[in-house]
């Protein structure tokens, strides 16, 4: 009786879940201990092709696929990835489709990745509508949302989620500063498991996100200006 419910509980997280993640093609492998996973462009960056991850199912468990990706990418050494659009039969290419799409998988340089300086990313939660203000400049998201500013020298920002006991942030141009990423009023993670970045969950109004996780967040959501 009791392996019987715990087979019927395996089988209701399999369909509560909905998503599969499969490692579809392997060209080659590479050996390394990069804990990195970074978004590239392969037309721009110099990089090694080693095959490519499908996601079959659309979850909003975006931590959970995530953590599932990464985990097949190590499998074959990849440290990089980017989106890879089906092929339509006339030949042209499909929309990014948050229910089944492709990644193409990359071993990368450490010093070859692109460097991308004083720009902060600012991501929604998958749930709902959200505003915050950016210098008193109102920002609306739609769920799964994201956009970017581009830090000017000698202004500082204040970035507030505009509620009452809400959180505020200020950031402000810094020589050499890495890009920032910033999730707002949902689940966030950061990378404290060294062999899964993107597992551990905080809460809070802004999270500052992961790199990597984050940039598999700008792949599956879309944009706004």
């Amino acid at each position: 009786m009791k392996k019987i419910l715990l087979l019927n509980l395996a089988l209701l997280s399999t369909v509560l879940f909905g998503q599969n993640v499969v490692l579809n093609k392997v060209v080659k492998t590479h050996t390394n201990d990069d804990k990195v996973f970074y978004k590239i462009n392969p037309e721009t960056t110099a990089a090694d092709y080693l095959g490519e991850v499908e996601v079959q199912g659309f979850s909003e468990q975006d931590a959970k696929v995530f953590g599932m990706i990464y985990k097949k990418a190590k499998e074959i050494g990849a440290n990089a990835f980017s989106w890879k659009p089906f092929e339509e039969v006339d030949g042209s290419l499909t929309k990014f489709e948050p229910s089944h799409y492709k990644l193409s998988l990359f071993y990368v340089q450490l010093s070859d990745f692109p460097k991308e300086e004083n720009t902060v990313y600012f991501i929604s939660s998958p749930y709902k509508k959200q505003t915050i203000s950016i210098n008193r400049d109102k920002k609306d998201f739609e769920p799964r949302s994201y956009t970017k500013i581009n830090l000017d020298a000698g202004e500082i920002y204040t970035i507030s989620t505009r509620k009452l006991l809400g959180s505020t942030i200020k950031i402000a141009a810094q020589q050499n500063q890495p890009v920032q990423y910033f999730q707002l009023s949902g689940l966030a993670v950061n990378s404290n498991d060294d062999n899964k970045p993107g597992i551990n969950f905080k809460s809070g109004d802004i999270i500052r996100l992961e790199q990597s996780y984050a940039q598999f967040l700008t792949t599956i959501y879309h944009y706004f200006k």
